[in-house]
């Protein structure tokens, strides 16, 4: 399992979901969407990544993947660990 964190500096949600990231045993990259390279990358995942009802991106966006499958797109500290229990 690894993952991809879409995230921005000095966020709290993204600082709440990056310290629970620290505690499992995933790898994964954290893309600072502060930077164009992150803002390129984060649209390999448009089709799957969770929208407000505005239509904006929700931040944090955690994409959790098998192999290159994704099995989860989360947005909080909260839903990763829902979905850690789910997985128990």
């Amino acid at each position: 399992m690894d993952y991809l964190l879409f995230s921005y500096p000095n966020c709290a949600k993204c600082d709440a979901l990056k310290h629970r990231l620290g505690t499992v045993d995933f790898e994964g990259e954290e893309y600072d969407l502060t930077r164009k390279d992150s803002k390129m990358k984060i649209r390999d995942y448009l089709d799957v990544i969770n929208r407000d009802s505005t239509g904006g991106i929700v931040i944090p966006t955690l994409v959790l993947r098998e192999e290159t499958r994704v099995v989860g797109v989360l947005n909080s500290r909260e839903e990763l660990d829902d979905w850690l229990r789910s997985k128990d």
